[in-house]
């Protein structure tokens, strides 16, 4: 990969640091009244998620990251983990759970996803940000409560269970923040 000046840092570039992937979240130019420029930057490991502080020197630099991302189909769940389809190769990739993290409660069978590849292998996967699903388990409203902001945990298509307004019953479909595993509206048909 191409080696980054100083100069050319800005938000949202790949590096490596440290033998590892990170993107540049902030880059701030600083010069004192005596010496050479730096910048100040924030990163975030691609990997870990975890934030690093770093500080260049003008005429300083970085190695390039090799980070693509790309749109996958989700096929299946086996043993190994979750297995996805790249849209353009077509190659089958199984993503570890530990990678998916939290996303993986909102996945159905043939929804397109992004897969974010380092050197080849996937390092991150982003479910969309909204998915339509199903309730299939939640318990009847009370009767004659009607509070505002009253919601109970309802259990949708994927297995997951989110808090759901009162008013929300079986077979009702449901619009769901992936991000925040937040309801978002009911959705009539």
């Amino acid at each position: 990969m191409p080696h980054i000046n100083t100069g050319d840092f800005k938000k949202g570039i790949k590096v490596i640091v440290e033998n590892e992937p990170y993107e540049m979240l902030e880059v701030n130019f600083v010069k004192p009244g005596k010496g050479q420029a730096l910048y100040r930057t924030r990163l975030r490991n691609l990997l870990k998620g975890t934030l690093l502080d770093r500080t260049y020197k003008s005429g300083d630099g970085l190695e390039g990251a090799d980070v693509h991302r790309a749109d996958a189909q989700y096929l299946y769940r086996d043993s190994q983990g979750y297995v996805f389809m790249d849209n353009e190769s077509f190659e089958q990739h199984t993503v570890a759970g530990e990678i998916l993290g939290d996303g993986a409660d909102f996945l159905l069978d043939n929804m397109v996803c992004e897969l974010l590849y380092w050197n080849g292998q996937v390092i991150g996967v982003t479910p969309p940000a909204q998915v339509i699903m199903e309730v299939t388990y939640t318990e009847p409203a009370a009767r004659g409560n009607t509070a505002t902001n009253v919601t109970k945990p309802a259990t949708v298509t994927s297995g997951a269970t989110i808090q759901v307004p009162s008013f929300i019953n079986v077979g009702d479909k449901v619009k769901i923040d992936t991000a925040e595993a937040r309801y978002i509206e009911r959705i009539r048909d």
